[in-house]
């Protein structure tokens, strides 16, 4: 039997622009066509929005503010016992632009790139109700139970 682990704490940001959500691709060498918001793991003794802005800025150039909750996400491997808390902050972009060239320092995040709810209703991306969240009315922030991990 596997023993689930401590959860770990990220934050993600939904960023939009125009009508259309910033989605990161995190998969070096284009292992996956997998999206997700831009964010990543809460370092100790750093707020929750530094966290974000700090993660954001790593993975797209971008400096943003950070607003308000809205969506609390669980994902978990049920065969390695991983567990993950994401927290969903609506964000929004206060410098900076999308640059092709940009590098994310850890190299992990390989593309970023906006998208409208019509491109995303073909793409593969997690957690399943992160459209209906970003392009829904603002409100008490939604709670996803947990979701098997995917690669």
């Amino acid at each position: 039997m596997i023993r689930f682990k401590s959860p770990r704490l990220a934050v993600r940001a939904l960023i939009l622009e125009e009508g259309r959500l910033l989605l990161v691709n995190a998969y070096p060498g284009e292992q996956s066509d997998l999206w997700c918001a831009p964010g990543g793991g809460v370092e100790p003794g750093t707020s929750l929005p530094e966290n974000l802005a700090r993660e954001v800025r790593e993975e797209t150039g971008l400096g943003i503010a950070v607003g308000g909750l809205a969506l609390v996400n669980e994902f978990h491997d049920p065969r390695s016992g991983f567990h993950q808390v994401d927290l969903f902050f609506r964000a929004r972009i206060v410098s900076g632009r999308i640059d092709p060239a940009w590098r994310d320092p850890e190299n992990v995040v390989t593309r970023r790139r906006f998208f409208s709810p019509a491109e995303m209703a073909a793409l593969r991306f997690k957690p399943d109700s992160l459209a209906t969240v970003a392009f829904g009315p603002e409100g008490p922030a939604h709670y996803d139970p947990m979701e098997p991990i995917v690669g």
